[in-house]
């Protein structure tokens, strides 16, 4: 029997702090990827460390947060990088932050999300913003996960993707 083959997915936001490494967090989860994806992330500026709400919330919901780090998009483009299948930017347009772009051949998809380390306010409020993006991402990570990816043609999954991006 022929071993499943292992996506590497990559997350991608501006600053690497917030989103984009809960995603990473959520894809690298046994529970959620099913032993078929590696989660990566990244920013185009990365801000230098997690923002320690992003800690907090993965750790609070039972993700571990070890090797966890704030990075720049430049380690992955590197020689000796993994090669990502799937890269998804998660920064929200509708705020008008600047995406990163990715270039090379992965397929790409915009799950844009609110930045929740944007949100002023008490620590509880700063909370639920946490809780409801880890929310958010765990839904598109899970029906991400779940796509016949050895079933679908390559333009029926760029499809499934950006459909997902909206939930």
């Amino acid at each position: 029997m022929e071993p499943k083959k292992v996506y590497n997915v990559l997350f991608l936001c501006t600053g690497n702090s917030a989103r984009s490494v809960l995603g990473e967090a959520l894809m690298n989860h046994p529970a959620l990827n099913h032993g078929r994806f590696k989660g990566f992330s990244a920013g185009s500026h990365p801000k230098g460390q997690v923002n320690p709400w992003t800690l907090e919330t993965l750790r609070h919901n039972k993700f571990p947060v070890d090797g966890l780090r704030s990075k720049s998009w430049d380690e992955f483009a590197a020689p000796d990088a993994p090669q990502m299948d799937f890269v998804f930017t998660v920064c929200d347009q509708a705020a008008a932050e600047p995406c990163p772009y990715w270039p090379g051949q992965p397929m790409t998809a915009h799950w844009g999300l609110p930045d929740p380390a944007a949100v002023e306010g008490s620590d509880e409020e700063k909370r639920k913003a946490f809780r409801d993006t880890l929310m958010a991402l765990r839904r598109r990570v899970e029906i991400f996960a779940s796509l016949p990816l050895d079933k679908l043609d390559k333009l029926a999954i760029q499809k499934k993707l950006e459909e997902i991006g909206t939930r």
